[in-house]
């Protein structure tokens, strides 16, 4: 099977005052039904005459023969039948893995194949299932029903994403169709939560009932809708092609529709996508002025909503390019912010969107994986460029960028107000890990209470609307699962995210979420040898690899797998996650963490200005200043030793405390609050939640 590149039919000149095509032929298989679409080009400024060619594909030069050099990813793509072939015949096999174009088109379906990275020998496969939840929307019996699959399919536990989704780790491949089927009962799916295509559409989790809120959530599901492969695969595949299809606002169907500009293949079952869908993953978050929960620049599309005085929505503010993933010594990879393209009027944004993705899919690089996000595409064009394409087909102008008041960094943790008479308490999840005790009483809370959640892409868990007469009962059973209100928190944890990594990942090169509680209790440890406060804190991010699933480029620290034991380090991220951290040190051990730590926090101590982050600290000093602190660090420098009687009666107390803190690897303060903590905890304490 052999895939040609469409051409052009006519050709003009840009004299012409509208300059059309006749037809453009897209990316099709030579056994497959021709996808055309109609480009409409907009009027062009008087320049040298020179030959048109249509945007949606760069031409090869008439006199080669030679094909357009394509990843193998692209040709699996392409042979699949719109994403089922081989992989319907495969989970059906005996083995207990399945070959490598399965393993690519899987992807697509939410799943990812993995094998125990802590056992020796024969490789022990399983597969991991990612939903996909817009805006981290879980009704109530999704999540009751990921709960019991957790236990009778998996390894026990469920995972919150930084992409507001469950993971289910350790499912086998003979229960993948049970797995799967149940989730599609029970008003889930996981279509499209990986692949290349676009992926789950985050907005801030807070279910508030304010117009702001609730429009952007409703965008958010829009915008996910209307991004949906069509085709048909994922329940061929999993529930032998019986349908389970939500109805769709009309403005949806209308968008994806549309093809006054060229965006869609006619007649094709993926009127989007086509045969090859896109490039790579695609990456969309929406939110409302100020709250950057959703690390809105971190995405291919950042969508802002727009209001009036009145609080009505006016339109939408648009960045694009932003994205996370690199690869470790190939400089020409990158983290990158998104940036500003315009703004659109309210009812045009599913059409600006539509017309961003086409955009990518007909001119992001198919040949070397590395390279095919977006934001190596605007890299290389620039943004003006990137523009005009997008506008043709858009089929409009952007408005000029509005402005924005300055992004906060929201959590939502803690008991709020919905605005409808409800309350709703955010939960803080180390790491997004839900299993043991706490997976436990959750399950008990959300049953008994008949909730429903949502989940932030911070990794934390919301239960929403509950009645304040339940406020009390849920505050206790919370408090004895240790899920305790966010002042009971080390603030450290509060903001901290890591990725899985081992054992599972097949791309981690070290720890991380196994890794990270040891490292933030470090981290606390120096923050008190150097005298800097309980209540201070800093944004940590620990990943496993390159990719940045957790993000860590944005943080004021993040540490980035680069070798066994070993991290990358990287400074310079804002609390509000607005700026992008730089690579500071490579191949730091991880039992040498402290020697960088150390120096850092103490002179942050010392030479901040009047409330000065750390990330903004480290920017202002300079990486080079930075280094030389690091390189002539011999130790903080010693003062009279003074007892902090704060939380104890007396200096003998204090004492006893520092020995037994001491027979723990903890400072007395550490183990003092844990005290305090378990102490509340036990005593059902409701002033928790005050």
């Amino acid at each position: 099977m052999t895939t040609s590149f469409g051409t052009t039919t006519g050709t003009l000149t840009p004299t012409d005052p509208k300059i059309r095509f006749q037809s453009f032929t897209g990316l099709k298989s030579s056994n497959s039904i021709a996808l055309t679409r109609n480009l409409r080009v907009f009027p062009l400024p008087f320049c040298t005459p020179t030959l048109i060619r249509a945007v949606s594909t760069p031409l090869k030069p008439e006199t080669s023969t030679a094909e357009p050099k394509r990843s193998k990813v692209e040709i699996f793509k392409e042979q699949s039948n719109f994403i089922r072939y081989p992989l319907n015949e495969e989970i059906y096999t005996d083995t207990p893995n399945i070959n490598e174009a399965s393993t690519q088109l899987i992807k697509f379906h939410g799943s990812y194949q993995q094998y125990n990275r802590d056992e020796r020998g024969t490789r022990s496969y399983s597969f991991m299932l990612r939903t996909k939840n817009p805006g981290g929307k879980v009704p109530n019996q999704l999540y009751l029903t990921m709960d019991d699959l957790a236990d009778q399919f998996g390894i026990g536990t469920l995972r919150l994403t930084t992409r507001q989704t469950f993971q289910l780790h350790g499912v086998l491949k003979k229960d993948l169709k049970t797995v799967m089927s149940t989730i599609i009962r029970n008003m889930g799916s996981t279509l499209g939560a990986c692949g290349d295509l676009n992926r789950n559409v985050l907005a801030p989790a807070a279910p508030f009932m304010t117009k702001e809120y609730k429009f952007a959530q409703e965008t958010a599901e829009n915008i996910a809708a209307l991004l949906t492969p069509q085709s048909g695969f994922y329940y061929d595949v999993w529930v032998d092609g019986e349908k389970f299809m939500t109805s769709e606002p009309p403005e949806v169907v209308k968008a994806r529709n549309d093809n006054s500009h060229g965006t869609n293949f006619p007649d094709s079952p993926e009127p989007i996508y086509g045969t090859q869908f896109l490039p790579r993953k695609f990456k969309i978050a929406v939110t409302v002025p100020t709250d950057n929960s959703v690390d809105i620049l971190t995405n291919d599309i950042g969508v802002v909503v727009v209001f009036d005085e009145d609080g009505e929505p006016q339109g939408f503010n648009i960045y694009v390019g932003g994205g996370m993933g690199r690869t470790h010594r190939q400089e020409t990879t990158f983290p990158r912010l998104g940036e500003q393209l315009g703004y659109v009027p309210k009812g045009d944004i599913l059409y600006a969107i539509k017309a961003i993705v086409a955009t990518q899919r007909d001119h992001g690089r198919r040949d070397d994986r590395k390279y095919s996000r977006m934001k190596y595409l605007i890299s290389s064009w620039g943004i003006e460029k990137f523009r005009n394409v997008v506008e043709q087909y858009y089929g409009k102008k952007f408005e000029p960028f509005h402005e924005l008041p300055e992004w906060e960094f929201k959590s939502f943790l803690g008991w709020h107000e919905q605005g409808d008479g409800a309350l709703f308490c955010g939960l803080h999840v180390d790491n997004g890990r839900i299993g043991g005790k706490m997976k436990k009483t959750l399950r008990e809370v959300i049953e008994k209470y008949n909730l429903n959640v949502r989940i932030t892409p911070n990794q934390n868990l919301i239960l929403c609307d509950i009645r304040s007469a339940w406020r009390r009962p849920i505050t206790t059973v919370l408090a004895q699962a240790g899920l305790l209100h966010p002042r009971y928190v080390d603030p450290l944890n509060l903001t901290a995210m890591a990725c899985p990594a081992f054992p599972l990942c097949p791309l981690a090169i070290t720890e991380a979420e196994r890794g990270i509680p040891d490292i933030l209790k470090r981290v606390r440890a120096v923050f008190e040898k150097v005298g800097l406060k309980y209540s201070e804190s800093i944004v940590i991010r620990v990943t496993g690899c390159p990719n940045g699933c957790a993000r860590p480029y944005m943080a004021e620290l993040g540490l980035v797998g680069d070798g066994p034991n070993s991290y990358q380090i990287w400074l310079g991220g804002t609390p509000n996650q607005t700026q992008l951290a730089r690579t500071f040190m490579n191949k730091v051990k991880v039992q040498d963490l402290e020697k960088v730590f150390e120096p850092l926090f103490y002179y942050w101590k010392r030479k901040r200005q009047p409330k000065e982050s750390f990330g903004d600290f480290t920017t202002r000093m300079g990486f080079e200043k930075l280094h030389e602190l690091v390189d002539k660090w011999e130790g903080p420098v010693q003062s009279p030793v003074r007892y902090n009687l704060k939380p104890f009666a007396d200096k003998e107390t204090y004492e006893a405390m520092e020995e037994l803190a001491k027979l723990q690897n903890k400072s007395p303060h550490q183990l003092a609050m844990e005290v305090i903590r378990n102490f509340v905890a036990a005593q059902q304490n409701d002033c928790l939640f005050p």
